[in-house]
C-alpha cells in the first residue's frame, strides 16, 4: 500500500491526481518496481474509470497533460499514417532528371504552379542532352511565370551541360555531387535522394519547418537545425514517407494562416491545454 499511503499524505484531489499521473509516467519509463506500477494502475482505474490505460500518451491526453517529445512523435506518426498511408510525390515528373528540374523550379514557388509549367518544358526538352542545347532565353520563355525564373533558367542550362560533360548525362546518386550542381541546394538534393533514389533523407520545406515548431519538435532556429532535430526523433526508415506526409498535412489542415498551433486537429491533440498562438520562425 505504498502508493495509497503516499497519496493520503498529499491532500487535495488535484494533488492526488497529479501524483497519480506522475507515478504513472514513472512506471512507464521502465521502473522495475512492480508494486508501484500495480498500485498505480489500480488507483487510476478506481479513481478515473474513464481513462484508458493502453498507453501513456492516451492517459496524458485524456487529462489535458502535455505529451513528451517522444510521445508527440509517436502520435504524429500514427495520425499521419492514418491520413496519408501512401503519399504521392507532389511534383509531376517522368524520371530522375525531370524530378531534379521540377524540384529546382519549386524554390519560392508552389508545386501547383510548377506542374502547370513543366509539361511545356518537357515538350521542349526532357533530358540533359536536349536541355543543354537550348539557350537560356528559350528555357526562360517557358518558365517565366515562376518566381526567380531568370536564375532558374541559367541554372537549368548550366546543370544540364555539367551532367553531360561530367556524369554522362546521368543524375549523380550522392548528396555531395548533387549539391555541387548549379542551382541545387541541400533541400533539392535531399528530395532527389529520397524520392528518386530511395535513400533516407528528410528535406525540410516551409511547411515542415512551420509544423515542427508548432508540434514542439524543434525550436526552429534554422532549417538545418529543424532537419537535425526531426532526424533525431523519428526512425530513419520513415523519413522519406514522413516528410511528404507533413507537407500534405500542412497544406490541408495546418496552414500558415489557418492554424496558429491551437486550431488544427493534431495541434489540439498534441497540446490540449495550449491557449496562446505559437509564433514560428520562418525558413
Amino acid at each position: 500500500m505504498i502508493f495509497h499511503a503516499f497519496l493520503g499524505r498529499i491532500g487535495t484531489q488535484a494533488h492526488r491526481r497529479n501524483a497519480a499521473i506522475s507515478m504513472t509516467l514513472l512506471s512507464f519509463q521502465g521502473l522495475k518496481s512492480s508494486t508501484v506500477a500495480t498500485e498505480t494502475h489500480s488507483f487510476l482505474r478506481s479513481s478515473f474509470p474513464d481513462s484508458p490505460l493502453s498507453s501513456e500518451f492516451q492517459y496524458a491526453r485524456k487529462r489535458g497533460v502535455h505529451l513528451r517529445k517522444k510521445e508527440r512523435a509517436e502520435l504524429i506518426l500514427k495520425r499521419l499514417d492514418e491520413l496519408y498511408p501512401d503519399p504521392p510525390i507532389p511534383l509531376d515528373h517522368r524520371d530522375t532528371y525531370t524530378l531534379l528540374i521540377a524540384v529546382l523550379l519549386s524554390a519560392q514557388c508552389t508545386d501547383k504552379m510548377v506542374n502547370r509549367v513543366t509539361p511545356s518544358l518537357w515538350q521542349l526538352a526532357d533530358n540533359p542532352a536536349a536541355m543543354s542545347q537550348l539557350s537560356e532565353e528559350a528555357i526562360l520563355d517557358v518558365i517565366r511565370p515562376l518566381g526567380l525564373a531568370p536564375q532558374k533558367a541559367k541554372a537549368i542550362k548550366a546543370l544540364s551541360t555539367l551532367l553531360m560533360d561530367k556524369f554522362d548525362g546521368q543524375v549523380p546518386r550522392s548528396m555531395r555531387e548533387l549539391e555541387g550542381l548549379p542551382g541545387v541546394g541541400h533541400k533539392t538534393a535531399s528530395v532527389v535522394m529520397a524520392q528518386a533514389f530511395g535513400e533516407p533523407a528528410f528535406p525540410v520545406d516551409t511547411h515542415i519547418h512551420r509544423l515542427a515548431q508548432r508540434w514542439g519538435l524543434t525550436k526552429g532556429t534554422s532549417v538545418a537545425q529543424t532537419e537535425k532535430d526531426l532526424k533525431a526523433i523519428f526512425p530513419r526508415d520513415c523519413w522519406n514517407r514522413l516528410h511528404l506526409q507533413i507537407i500534405f498535412y500542412g497544406r490541408e489542415y495546418c496552414t500558415a494562416r489557418g492554424c496558429d498551433g491551437t486550431r488544427c486537429p493534431l495541434c489540439r491533440e498534441l497540446y490540449p491545454r495550449r491557449k496562446k498562438p505559437v509564433l514560428t520562425k520562418k525558413a
